[in-house]
């Protein structure tokens, strides 16, 4: 790289030791399925376009210390469940009985012990039994597992980066690191410094004066060991809602602190690294999925929340969806006029463009696709340059183009006399019973967090007259829940616009459009697929994928077939289906998310899924498939309209991976919303229509889980818009005198 990135986004050698636990038996298990899943091959073996492959040949799963990461992420980032299926298949393989159970005669030998241990099967072998596995529909616990680790190995595989921030496969595949800064002068490097105190380097000794610095009040409270500090509003998340909450409530002269789990980074720490970026920059590392492992789920988790790390798509809330939410289920905000003029504002403040001066490949596909087959396609809107043209903004923009919260609405409020606190994940809210007789029976005091810098014992107690949870549709809803809050529509009706992706490949010999998957705006066109009634039933994107993610989201068929996908990573075009999902999901403590799918909205995405292999052989791919376990694709060179069709005519929405079916698929989701709904009544709702909590005076939500249902297209405009008017609506009644400490 040329230049140092952040020492948390660079990656290189690891200066810890692996904590995983496990045995040495058990890792010798775990090495020899990391191989089985990327074997070495004979010399040659793999050809790219007349060019000699380097390194991918002869690269195995089992080098170091890709085994060691593997186990290290299972038992760090995966849910409890996980874990023990990962250990107990672990364990009971590298025993010869457990292999015979799993493996039958594929471990039988002609010599002593007779029984071969997992380990002891030759390469062969393994694959088929592999292969087996992935296929069984009775054993779906060990169809989990396995699909589990070979997610983590390819990820692994392909982001780990050496001291010189490189992967030795990346030139084979054709990928390469976006290093380009921009070094137009800018006012201020780290432009919410005046207002930060970053835990993570701090000492016990030195956070109060960090914090007394920055004009708060704080008081040690030994007897209960904590930090008191004070101020008007707490708020505890910095992404889309609480940054635009945080600059509305400071703006109208309220001391405002807002706290947040992750670290703050800029566009100098970037480093466009996939690996380190994705473990710094989205929660859980961004190794998420529901209980089922049907669904992979994105959020962002540091200073911006999801703006310093979404797709730059500025989608205003549809029409139909305002209307179905001001009249349909009669919450005011959206009947307003001032709820129009909110959007407006915010698209504003962020710098929104309409137009692209250059699309990158996968848009470029869209769009050819669609012209081809006579559809209609729109420009997205985003809130960079019409020239902004990176493809990395998901690790964070190098260019620092991108106007997330941390470049907009956050200054807004540091420099308006506001506080961030990073590095500092929120325990509990304070609740006390009301000592005036009103509709709900507590009062929200404000928050108790603890620093994730472990040399920080104390835990931090901010004390203020209004607490905004503002920390998304994943974590709100538990923080709610153990704060002690009843209400059973907190956590419920979770929306997740899940989506579906289908590939193309085109070789730069066979195409006109040039370029790599990984360049250019990441989404800046748009299909949206119509039904009969004109009503959208899914609308067709571009999504980004590393090297690692798209390895991890390929079906495994075999060693060698894995790694000829990867050698035409750079040119293997994706688009994505997604639908406003009517099915809901439930997520009510920490990283256990459940999700229902309605079948509607199964039909919706076998229909857009369809319509996405249509576009991408319109605009010239040589043969496009899914991510369906089986390899599902086709080659399209030379075949008839009839067979395409039919081939088509194969494509479903398949069940997820814990289904008692042969052939199963991963869903993805990069947007939760909904999971406490605001509404008129405590019966369907979590909060009322100002955003406060039924059960606690001022206590209340400002981020996407107070949208009442899905919105059907990227949800940043909507949620930003939606908390400029909820913390309008909380100053104003913090003016009236309505709160009090």
């Amino acid at each position: 790289m040329e230049k140092k990135a952040h020492p948390l986004l660079r990656g290189g050698r690891r200066e810890t030791k692996y904590t995983h636990g496990f045995s040495s038996s058990e890792m010798e298990t775990l090495t020899t399925i990391c191989e089985t899943l990327i074997p070495p091959l004979p010399q040659n073996s793999l050809k790219k376009n007349s060019k000699k492959i380097q390194y991918l040949h002869r690269a195995s799963g089992s080098q170091y210390p890709i085994p060691d990461e593997v186990a290290e992420v299972v038992m760090k980032r995966a849910f409890l469940e996980a874990r023990i299926l990962v250990w107990g298949l672990l364990r009971i393989l590298s025993t010869r009985i457990g292999t015979l159970l799993l493996c039958g005669l594929f471990c039988v030998s002609k010599s002593w012990p007779y029984i071969n241990k997992f380990s002891d099967i030759p390469l062969e072998k393994r694959e088929i039994v592999l292969q087996k596995w992935f296929k069984n529909r009775f054993l779906t616990p060990i169809r989990v597992a396995f699909l589990f680790i070979k997610f983590l190995c390819l990820y692994v595989f392909f982001t780990q980066v050496g001291e010189n921030s490189k992967n030795p496969a990346w030139d084979d595949i054709g990928y390469q690191v976006d290093n380009e800064e921009n070094h137009s002068e800018t006012p201020d490097e780290r432009p919410l410094q005046k207002g930060i105190v970053e835990t993570i380097y701090e000492t016990e000794s030195s956070i109060v004066k960090s914090l007394v610095q920055k004009g708060l009040k704080v008081i040690e409270d030994t007897k209960n060991n904590m930090y008191k500090v004070q101020c008007d509003v707490v708020i505890v998340g910095s992404g889309c809602g609480g940054g635009v909450a945080a600059s509305v409530l400071a703006s109208s002269g309220q001391k405002v602190v807002i706290l947040e789990k992750g670290n703050y980074f800029t566009k100098s720490d970037y480093s466009s690294l996939e690996g380190p970026s994705q473990s710094q920059l989205y929660e859980s590392g961004g190794i998420l999925s529901t209980l089922d492992g049907k669904i992979m789920v994105l959020a962002g988790s540091t200073v911006g929340g999801g703006s310093a790390i979404n797709w730059s798509a500025c989608i205003k809330t549809p029409d139909s969806v305002i209307q179905e939410w001001g009249d349909d289920k009669r919450i005011p905000i959206f009947k307003n006029p001032e709820y129009v003029s909110a959007m407006d504002k915010v698209c504003e403040r962020i710098g929104v463009t309409e137009k692209c001066t250059q699309e990158g490949l996968q848009n470029q596909i869209l769009r050819k696709g669609c012209e081809k087959l006579g559809l209609e396609v729109e420009g997205v809107p985003r809130n960079s340059s019409e020239n902004h043209y990176c493809g990395s903004c998901c690790y964070g923009c190098r260019r620092g183009e991108k106007k997330g919260t941390d470049t907009t609405w956050l200054v807004d409020a540091m420099d308006c006399g506001a506080v961030i606190i990073t590095g500092c994940k929120a325990e509990r809210f304070i609740l006390e019973n009301s000592k005036y007789e009103k509709t709900r029976g507590k009062k929200c005091l404000g928050v108790v967090a603890t620093s994730m810098n472990k040399d920080i014992t104390k835990r931090i107690c901010i004390e203020a007259k209004v607490t905004i949870s503002a920390c998304g549709s994943l974590l709100t809803p538990p923080l709610m829940i153990s704060s002690g809050l009843k209400n059973p529509n907190i956590g419920r009706n979770l929306h997740l616009h899940p989506v579906i992706m289908a590939w193309g490949y085109f070789p730069e010999s066979d195409s006109d459009l040039k370029g790599k998957i990984y360049e250019g705006g990441i989404i800046t066109s748009v299909h949206k697929v119509g039904s009969y009634d004109s009503n959208v039933r899914a609308i067709i994107e571009s999504p980004i994928l590393g090297p690692g993610s798209f390895a991890a989201l390929c079906p495994w068929t075999s060693g060698e077939d894995i790694k000829n996908r990867l050698l035409k990573y750079a040119r293997t075009a994706h688009l994505f289906a997604m639908v406003k999902d009517v099915g809901s999901g439930k997520v009510r403590s920490d990283g256990r998310i459940s999700y229902k799918f309605n079948a509607m909205d199964k039909e919706s995405l076998r229909f857009g899924l369809r319509q996405a292999l249509r576009i991408l052989i319109a605009a010239g791919a040589v043969e496009v498939g899914t991510q369906q376990s089986d390899g599902q694709r086709i080659k399209c060179k030379g075949k008839s309209e009839k067979e395409l069709e039919a081939f088509l005519d194969t494509v479903t929405a398949a069940k997820g991976p814990k289904s008692l079916v042969k052939n199963f698929t991963t869903y993805s989701s990069a947007h939760q919303m909904g999971s406490c709904r605001m509404g008129t009544s405590e019966k369907d709702s979590a909060v009322d229509e100002n955003g406060e909590s039924w059960e606690a005076d001022g206590l209340f939500v400002c981020d996407a889980s107070v949208l009442p249902g899905a919105v059907g297209v990227n949800p940043m405009i909507t949620i930003q818009s939606t908390a400029y008017c909820l913390s309008k609506k909380i100053a104003q009644m913090i003016k009236e005198g309505k709160f009090s400490r």
